[in-house]
């Protein structure tokens, strides 16, 4: 059995160092085998971390991504590391919601892409943020992403 088609890829089956930038973080992508037939790709982080800009604490997400591939899809194990170098990476949550989006529509150029960032709270207050890229292709289910509202003790 051959494997051809992942033999570009750097980082599956290699130890993999947690890249500490997401800039410098290497997004790998592999040829969708299922490119003549549209259908949606969720991706979920429940323990996305990353940094306040300004005081450093850390700030807590479940960051759920749905999209319609074109011709690629993310390789796994890239896409885990790159949402793991946001760990000691400081942004605002709008900056880190509207990056991955953006990142993930210049590697793979999807049919249609969507990030929910849900912010658990600081200071009382959840933010949630959304990023989306494109219209759902006609046809495709697309899920609610599933995550309630912040309703704390409620």
């Amino acid at each position: 059995m051959t494997h051809s088609r992942y033999d570009k890829l750097g980082q599956l089956g290699a130890h993999t160092p947690l890249p500490d930038d997401p800039n410098k973080a290497e997004l790998e992508r592999v040829a969708n085998p299922c490119a003549d037939e549209p259908y949606t790709v969720r991706l979920v982080c429940p323990e996305f971390t990353s940094l306040c800009p300004v005081t450093g604490a850390p700030d807590f997400a479940h960051i759920v991504v749905d999209y319609v591939p074109d011709q690629f899809l993310v390789e796994s194990k890239s896409f885990k590391l790159y949402m793991g170098s946001f760990r000691n990476h400081g942004d605002f949550h709008e900056a880190c919601i509207t990056s991955i989006g953006k990142r993930l529509v210049a590697e793979l150029k999807p049919h249609f892409l969507r990030v929910g960032g849900y912010w658990y709270p600081r200071g009382g207050i959840p933010i949630d943020v959304f990023y989306q890229n494109g219209k759902c292709p006609e046809g495709v289910w697309l899920p609610d992403q599933g995550v309630a509202p912040y309703r704390g003790r409620g």
